[in-house]
């Protein structure tokens, strides 16, 4: 009796492994990605001062003042960032198994838009800033710089790899790999 590889639309093969979708390299990178970004945020809700006067004072005031509620939303937002790595893994390896598939797209779906949106609204009010349009908030200070080539390409690579791992994960396999006409 011979076993089934044939992989089905999930990126599982018939003999209950898991095969390497193509385009995976986007979910381990949203993975890494929000790794490192959590790293960084539980960094800061720790009390850390690394990357101060990179986000502006309406953000780092409260921060470096340790209020209470402040800190809570970094601690809160670093979770949210922890979260999103298994998110960037399961888009990469379909696992775990017990999870639909509709819910692991809806969650990858959901932080490409979300970062993405997030990273671009941002880029749009800086460059407005930039042009003249907008003037700037005082919440930002000095710290637009920092914002345009820093904080606002890291939203938007977030977001890129995201949609790119949700992408991968929404296609079958085959379709990846047909190079047939």
């Amino acid at each position: 009796m011979s076993r089934s590889t044939v992989t089905n639309t999930d990126g599982r093969s018939g003999d209950g492994t898991t095969g390497v979708r193509p385009g995976s390299w986007a979910g381990y990178g949203a993975c890494i990605w929000a790794l490192l970004f959590a790293g960084l945020s539980f960094y800061w809700a720790a009390g850390g001062l690394l990357g101060q006067g990179t986000i502006g004072p309406a953000v780092e005031e409260p921060a470096l003042a340790r209020e209470p509620a402040f800190v809570a939303l970094l601690w809160g937002t670093a979770v949210l960032k922890l979260l999103a790595a298994p998110l960037g893994l399961a888009l990469a390896t379909g696992r775990p198994r017990w999870v639909p598939r509709w819910l692991l797209l809806l969650g990858g779906w959901g932080a490409a838009a979300l970062l993405s949106l997030y990273g671009l609204a941002n880029l749009t009010q800086h460059l407005l800033i930039v042009a003249g349009v907008v003037d700037l908030p005082a919440g930002l200070g000095s710290a637009l710089p920092w914002h345009l080539f820093l904080w606002d390409p890291v939203w938007l690579s977030g977001g890129a790899l995201f949609t790119l791992a949700a992408i991968s994960y929404t296609r079958p396999p085959g379709l990846l790999n047909n190079t047939k006409r």
